[in-house]
């Protein structure tokens, strides 16, 4: 019986994700802005892919390369920090556009960053950036790979939102 309890707590664990997934799943969408451009108004959809993890998460990654784990790490942000995640396209014009190598350990914490393409005009991006990266550590852990660094794009808006190129709307 000494394996089975192993066994239950990972059930306890992965019931207790999904019931938070379908919790932050029931949140109503943000109002549609009044100034939006173009005759016909789209149709508000909700941003795809978040998968929610709190903050300690023991979650496993199914990834079995670094770009597979893109998806990992980006749903892990995307549900930690869905109060700034920019709805919707993007505009033409963004405040910031910044390219990030994230090296994550075995247990999913983070062990450094190293930006490929940093916004320079925007320091203050680049220090939000990496604090929220720093606080949701740890990530889903990449069991498959071992260690990995994976690249994300980071599209920011100048209102604070922002959105990752893995799970992006695409922009106009």
């Amino acid at each position: 019986m000494s394996d089975s309890s192993p066994r239950r707590l990972w059930l306890l664990a992965a019931l207790s994700a999904a019931v938070g997934a379908l919790v932050s799943a029931c949140k109503t969408a943000p109002e549609q802005s009044a100034g939006t451009s173009g005759g016909s108004p789209e149709p508000s959809s909700p941003v795809t892919g978040p998968i929610p993890a709190a903050q300690g998460s023991a979650r496993a990654s199914p990834a079995t390369t670094p770009r597979a784990y893109r998806q990992s790490g980006a749903s892990h942000l995307y549900g930690l920090h869905a109060n700034r995640i920019y709805k919707g396209r993007m505009p033409p014009l963004l405040y910031a556009v910044g390219v990030l190598n994230v090296e994550i350990n075995q247990v999913g914490t983070v062990t450094r960053l190293d930006w490929m393409r940093a916004p320079r005009h925007a320091p203050e991006v680049i220090a939000e950036i990496e604090r929220m990266i720093k606080n949701a550590s740890p990530f889903p852990a990449p069991t498959r790979i071992g260690k990995v660094v994976y690249t994300d794009t980071w599209l920011w808006h100048k209102s604070g939102r922002f959105q990752l190129d893995t799970l992006t709307e695409g922009q106009d």
